[in-house]
């Protein structure tokens, strides 16, 4: 019987930060301060506001189908802003901070403009972390969070929905979609019809996508899964990108301690900033990696 304690366990996030830069997921997802035992992230304002949003949305899935335009989801959002208001949401100033909030307010907006989705019933997973196994045999378990399961009548099948808070559209490369139908496949009973991601900030209705084919998701994330199995055997997990990397290097300053403790996660991770005052984003050409953390559940 395989343990699912010594299992590798992979979820979106945690296959992009390996794909993204393998530095980057060992400081994620296998790293622990040895001052806490704790797994340690970088907080930056695209986190926060992603999470805010996120939560609120995951909320309303639980409301009766009939009730769910009652509830005051900006009033609600206005009141959870001050767990991430400041430095806990990683804001550098206070003119920073309100652009976010307003901004988070018009996705929420949007959303009550154009329900959409909300209008009709939501099929829920039991487990709190939905999860599988991938395989047994190489004792790996497939797991993450989908945001939203639309019921169809009309075949008794669901539709996947992804709510996105970034500035960008997803990458066609993206195995997110693969890993979301692979995961609700194996975690409910009901057919998967559809999938769609629904950019918050752009995009008054979900926009949908290509539903990918089972088996080639299947064999992608798997070939991907046992190379992060494998560098978590060897312990080798290197850059790519050289010595200040956008993705890894901010994590590795973290682990110097360099960083300044604002919080703790529901996943019992150490939340870090980095001063503003050393500029740590000066150094990259490129500062797309925190908009791509944006919309992660982190594992």
């Amino acid at each position: 019987m395989s343990d699912k304690y010594k299992a590798t366990w992979i979820s979106h996030s945690s296959l992009n930060d390996f794909l993204t830069c393998p530095r980057l997921y060992y400081y994620r997802h296998v790293y622990k301060d040895p001052r806490t035992g704790n797994k340690i992230t970088l907080m930056e304002p695209p986190l926060a506001l992603g999470g805010l949003i996120h939560d609120i949305v995951e909320a309303l899935s639980y409301v009766p189908t009939e009730e769910r335009l009652n509830v005051p989801i900006i009033k609600q959002f206005e009141q959870e802003w001050k767990k991430v208001s400041g430095k806990k949401g990683g804001f550098k100033n206070k003119k920073q901070e309100d652009e976010y909030f307003e901004r988070g307010k018009r996705m929420l907006q949007r959303i009550l403009d154009n329900p959409g989705p909300l209008l009709k019933k939501a099929v829920k997973i039991p487990e709190e972390l939905p999860q599988y196994w991938l395989s047994q045999e190489d004792e790996i378990i497939l797991c993450g969070k989908v945001d939203w399961l639309e019921y169809v009548k009309e075949d008794d099948s669901v539709h996947i929905i992804d709510f996105k808070t970034s500035k960008r559209e997803e990458s066609e490369n993206s195995l997110q979609l693969p890993i979301y139908h692979l995961l609700v496949t194996n975690t409910q009973k009901r057919k998967v019809s559809g999938a769609s991601y629904w950019y918050l900030d752009f995009e008054d209705k979900p926009k949908q996508m290509p539903l990918p084919n089972l088996k080639e998701a299947e064999k992608k994330v798997y070939a991907e899964a046992k190379r992060i199995k494998l560098a978590r055997q060897i312990e080798r997990f290197k850059c790519p990108n050289g010595e200040f990397c956008q993705y890894c290097y901010p994590m590795e300053q973290i682990a110097k301690g360099k960083g300044e403790l604002v919080g703790q996660s529901q996943y019992r991770q150490d939340i870090y900033i980095l001063d503003s005052k050393e500029n740590f984003s000066a150094k990259f050409s490129d500062t797309q990696s925190s908009e791509k953390q944006s919309d992660q559940t982190p594992f």
